[in-house]
C-alpha cells in the first residue's frame, strides 16, 4: 500500500500471542500500529493518539470491548473512526451487541490476514467518505453563512436607497413582509418639485436576491427623475427602456406607477402586471377598482412600450389601495388561492381604515396558507393641499448656470498606472460645470489623447514611430501590454483648474509625466502624411482644445477650455 494511504491502528486484545499476531499483520499492510491489553487502556490510547481504525476484542477485563467501543466513538464525535470488534461469540445475539455498541464491522477468530486487510480498506473507504461528507457540509455551511452576510450588506444598502424617498409621509401606510431576506417587491415614493407625489409598486418575477437586481437602477431612474421635474410617461419610458437593456429575456418588473396631485385632487395611474388597485372611499367602500392594462416594465422595446395613463378624480379623505400578487396568490395546503373576493370581502367588513392592513393579515393566516411571493400593501390617502408640505429637493448638480472656482491636483504611480483609468471619473466630475457640458465629447478626448501620451511615452518610454504602420502599431500595443506587466516606475499627475472669465469660464488640463519628454514640434511639424498611425492624439489635442501647449521638453502638456 503507498504511504500516503496508511493508516493509524489501535489494536485492543488481551492475549498477548493474539496482540502480537494482528500488529503483524496490520505492519505488513503498511500501517502504524498502537496495542492495548484492555478497554480502558484502549479508550486512553484513543484520546491520546487519535487512531483512525480500532481493531477491538469484544472481552476483555478491567473494561470490556462493548464500553470501550462507545467511549471511543464519544471520543470520536462526528468523524468516523470504524471500529471492528475482533470476536470468538457466534450467537447472534452477542454479535448484534458488538454493533449496538459502537461496531462497523466484526470479525471472527482465528484470524485471516487477507479478509483483515481486506475489512481494513473497506473501512478505510468508509472513513474517507464520511470526512469527505462532512468537508462539503461545512463548505456548504460557510458558504451558505457568506451569501447571507453578503445580501445582509447588500440589503441595508438597498433598502437605503430604495426607502430615501417620503414613505414615511403622513398619508402613506405600508406592509412589506419579504418571502426571502431580500425582497422582490420594490415600494417607492418622492415629491416632484411643484408638490405632486410619485408612487412605484414594483413587482419583479421571482423572489430575493435575484429579483432585486434590477432594483437599484429602477429606483435611481424613478427618484432622479421626480426630483427633475419629469411627469409619469417621461418616467415610465426611461424606466422600460433601462430595464428592457439591463435584464435577461426571462426576467421583468410587474410596476403600478401613480402621480397623487394634491393641487388637482387627481391621481394619474399607469399598472402594468400588478393586481387590482382600488380606489377607497374614506370609510373603507370601494369606489373603483383599478385593474392592470398594459405589459409590465422591461418586457416590450422602447418604440412598442405604451405610456397611457389613466387619471381620476381624488377627493380629500378617499384612498388608494395597492398591492402586490403575493396577497391573492397565497394557497392553503389543498391549493386554493385567498383570491380577489375573500379580499374583497376583508375590505367591505373594515370599519377603521387604520386596522385594514392587520385585517387583511389576520384573513391570510385564518385562510392558513402560505405565501409564495413577496407580500406588500400600501395605503395612500389624499390630503387638502394646505397639509402637504413636500421635502425639499437636493439635486445632484448645484442648478447655477455661472462657473465654480476650484482646482484639482492628483498623482498616479505604480498600480495606479496599470490598473485605472481616471479618465471617465474627471470627465464626470466637470460635467458638474454647466457651461462645459456641451464639449463633454471633447473633454473625454483631450483627457484621453494626454493621460495615453504621458503613460505610453513618458512612463513606459513606447515610441510612437512604432506606430508608421499596421504591423508597426501592433507591435507597438504588444510592448505596451508587456511594459505593464512588469513593475512601473515614474509616475502621471494631473491637475485641473477651473475660473470664472467674463460671462462664462475656462478650464485648464495640465498633464505631467515622469519621463524623458519627446520632440513635440518636430512630431508636429511631420503632420501628414509621414507619420502614419503616430501623432494623431496630438494633432486632436491641438484641434479641440482653443490652446494647446507642451511645455518643459514635452513632459507637460496644458489645455484650455473656454465657455
Amino acid at each position: 500500500m503507498p504511504a500516503e494511504q496508511a493508516l493509524t491502528v489501535l489494536v485492543a486484545e488481551d492475549g498477548a500471542a493474539d496482540r502480537m499476531l494482528l500488529a503483524q499483520i496490520v505492519r505488513r499492510h503498511g500501517h502504524q500500529v498502537f496495542t492495548a491489553e484492555n478497554g480502558e487502556q484502549a479508550v486512553a490510547l484513543f484520546a491520546e493518539q487519535r487512531p483512525q481504525l480500532v481493531l477491538l476484542d469484544a472481552m476483555m477485563p478491567v473494561m470490556d470491548g462493548f464500553e470501550a467501543a462507545r467511549q471511543i466513538k464519544m471520543l470520536a464525535g462526528e468523524a468516523l473512526v470504524p471500529i471492528i470488534f475482533l470476536t470468538s461469540l457466534n450467537e447472534e445475539q452477542a454479535l448484534v451487541r458488538c454493533l449496538e455498541a459502537g461496531g462497523d464491522d466484526f470479525m471472527a477468530k482465528p484470524y485471516s490476514a487477507v479478509i483483515l486487510g481486506a475489512k481494513i480498506r473497506a473501512m478505510d473507504r468508509l472513513r474517507r467518505l464520511q470526512a469527505t461528507v462532512l468537508r462539503q457540509r461545512d463548505e456548504i455551511a460557510r458558504h451558505h453563512h457568506h451569501l447571507l452576510a453578503e445580501q445582509r450588506v447588500a440589503k441595508a444598502v438597498f433598502d437605503k436607497v430604495a426607502h430615501s424617498g417620503c414613505l414615511n409621509a403622513p398619508n402613506i401606510r405600508y406592509l412589506q413582509s419579504p418571502y426571502a431576506l431580500f425582497n422582490g417587491d420594490l415600494l417607492l415614493a418622492a415629491f416632484t418639485p411643484s408638490g405632486d407625489m410619485h408612487v412605484l409598486l414594483g413587482d419583479f418575477t421571482g423572489h430575493g436576491l435575484p429579483a432585486a437586481v434590477g432594483a437599484m437602477p429602477l429606483a435611481e431612474v424613478f427618484y432622479g427623475m421626480t426630483a427633475k421635474g419629469y411627469g409619469l410617461v417621461e418616467t415610465l419610458r426611461e424606466m422600460n427602456a433601462k430595464l428592457k437593456r439591463i435584464l435577461p429575456v426571462d426576467m421583468f418588473c410587474c410596476a403600478l406607477l401613480l402621480n397623487l396631485s394634491f393641487q388637482r385632487g387627481t391621481v394619474e395611474l399607469w399598472s402594468g402586471g400588478m393586481p387590482d388597485a382600488y380606489r377607497l372611499a374614506a370609510d373603507g367602500q370601494v369606489l373603483t377598482v383599478l385593474p392592470s392594462q398594459h405589459l409590465p416594465l422591461g418586457i416590450l422595446a422602447p418604440e412598442q412600450f405604451d405610456d397611457t395613463t389613466q387619471v381620476l378624480p381624488l377627493s380629500v379623505g378617499e384612498r388608494l389601495l395597492l398591492l402586490s400578487d403575493g396577497v391573492v396568490d397565497t394557497g392553503d395546503d389543498a391549493e386554493r388561492l385567498f383570491g380577489v373576493q375573500r379580499l374583497l370581502d376583508v375590505l367591505a367588513a373594515n370599519r377603521q381604515p387604520e386596522h385594514l392592513f392587520d385585517e387583511v393579515m389576520q384573513a391570510l393566516a385564518q385562510f392558513g396558507g402560505q405565501s409564495r411571493d413577496d407580500i406588500s400593501l400600501c395605503d395612500i390617502r389624499m390630503l387638502s393641499p394646505e397639509c402637504v408640505a413636500p421635502q425639499p429637493v437636493v439635486y445632484s448638480d448645484s442648478g447655477r448656470s455661472s462657473p465654480l472656482e476650484w482646482s484639482l491636483n492628483f498623482q498616479l504611480r505604480a498600480e495606479s498606472l496599470r490598473r485605472f483609468n481616471p479618465v471617465p471619473y474627471l470627465v464626470q466630475l466637470l460635467q458638474e460645470i454647466h457651461g462645459l457640458r456641451p464639449s463633454s465629447g471633447q473633454l473625454y478626448s483631450v483627457l484621453s489623447e494626454l493621460y495615453s501620451n504621458a503613460l505610453e511615452h513618458g512612463v513606459l518610454g513606447l515610441d510612437s514611430q512604432l506606430k508608421r504602420d499596421a504591423q508597426g502599431f501592433a507591435e507597438y500595443y504588444r510592448l505596451r501590454g508587456e511594459r505593464l506587466a512588469h513593475p512601473i516606475e515614474g509616475y502621471v499627475a494631473i491637475g485641473l483648474v477651473v475660473e470664472p472669465l467674463g460671462d462664462g469660464g475656462r478650464l485648464t488640463i495640465e498633464v505631467r509625466d515622469s519621463g524623458a519628454g519627446f520632440d513635440v514640434a518636430g512630431m508636429l511639424e511631420r503632420l501628414p502624411p509621414h507619420q502614419g498611425f503616430s501623432g494623431r492624439g496630438l494633432d486632436l489635442v491641438r484641434r479641440l482644445g482653443q490652446r494647446a501647449q507642451w511645455l518643459e521638453g514635452g513632459r507637460l502638456a496644458r489645455v484650455e477650455f473656454e465657455w
